[in-house]
C-alpha cells in the first residue's frame, strides 16, 4: 500500500483530472466561446450612415461549438434570431476543422477519466508501474495537451477563416455583416483552465515521488555487566 504522502498527491491528482472533465462539458454545452459586434454593411452603405450614426447599426453576436445567437441592427431596431452550428450552419464553416475541435475534446474528456481512474488506482494499491504506475498517469494527463490543441484549432478558425463573419452572415440574403469586435469568453477560458488542470497534474505526480525520508529511532543496547549476572 501507498504511504499517506503519495495517497495525499494522488487524490489531488484524482480531482484535478475530474474538475478537467467537468470543466470540458462545461465548455462543450454552455454557448459561450467568443463574442462581437457586428455591423450591418449593407445598411450603412444604403443611408450613407457618418460615424455618431454607425451605432443604430452595430448588433451584438455569441457562439459556442454547438449554437449561438445574434442580434441584428440594420436601422430599424433590434431582432434577435438563435442558431445551431449543426447540421446546416458547419457546412458554410471549414467543417473538417470544427469536427476536429470536437473530437479532440471528446478525447480529452476520455483521458482525463482515464487520469483519474489511474489516480485513484495508484492511491488505494501499487499498481503494475510499467502500465498504471506514475509514468501512466503522467502518460494520460497529456490530455492537457489535446485540450490545448482543441483551443489552438479554435483560435485558428476564428484568425484565419473567418468564423465568426461566416456565422453572421448565414441565411442573410438581403444583409451583409462585418465583424467589428471579437472576444473570447468563459468557455474558452474554461478550457484554458482545462489544460492548466492537467498540467498542474503532472506537477502533482512528480511530487508524489519524492521520497520521504525515514525516521529511525535509535535502539539503545542493554549492556550486562558481571555484577548483574551474579544477581
Amino acid at each position: 500500500m501507498p504511504g499517506w504522502f503519495k495517497k495525499a498527491w494522488y487524490g489531488l491528482a484524482s480531482l484535478l483530472s475530474f474538475s478537467s472533465f467537468i470543466l470540458i462539458i462545461v465548455a462543450l454545452t454552455v454557448p459561450h466561446w467568443l463574442s462581437g459586434k457586428i455591423l450591418c454593411q449593407t445598411g450603412v452603405d444604403l443611408v450613407n450612415a457618418t460615424d455618431p450614426e454607425l451605432v443604430k447599426f452595430i448588433g451584438d453576436i455569441y457562439y459556442g461549438l454547438f449554437r449561438g445567437c445574434k442580434v441584428r441592427q440594420c436601422g430599424l431596431g433590434g431582432r434577435q434570431s438563435q442558431f445551431t452550428i449543426f447540421p446546416h450552419l458547419v457546412k458554410e464553416l471549414n467543417g473538417g476543422l470544427h469536427v476536429t475541435i470536437l473530437l479532440l475534446l471528446f478525447l480529452a474528456l476520455a483521458l482525463a477519466l482515464v487520469s483519474m481512474g489511474f489516480a485513484i488506482l495508484n492511491m488505494i494499491q501499487v499498481p503494475y508501474r510499467a502500465v498504471n504506475g506514475p509514468g501512466g498517469i503522467c502518460l494520460w494527463v497529456l490530455a492537457g495537451g489535446v485540450v490545448a490543441l482543441a483551443i489552438t484549432s479554435f483560435m485558428a478558425a476564428v484568425k484565419f477563416h473567418d468564423l465568426t463573419e461566416r456565422i453572421a452572415n448565414f441565411q442573410e440574403k438581403l444583409f451583409h455583416f462585418v465583424v467589428v469586435e471579437e472576444q473570447y469568453e468563459e468557455c474558452f477560458w474554461i478550457c484554458v483552465a482545462s489544460a492548466s488542470a492537467h498540467a498542474a497534474n503532472l506537477v502533482v505526480v512528480a511530487i508524489s515521488q519524492i521520497p520521504l525520508p525515514e525516521i529511525k529511532t535509535k535502539i539503545e543496547e542493554a549492556t550486562v555487566t558481571a555484577e548483574d549476572i551474579l544477581y
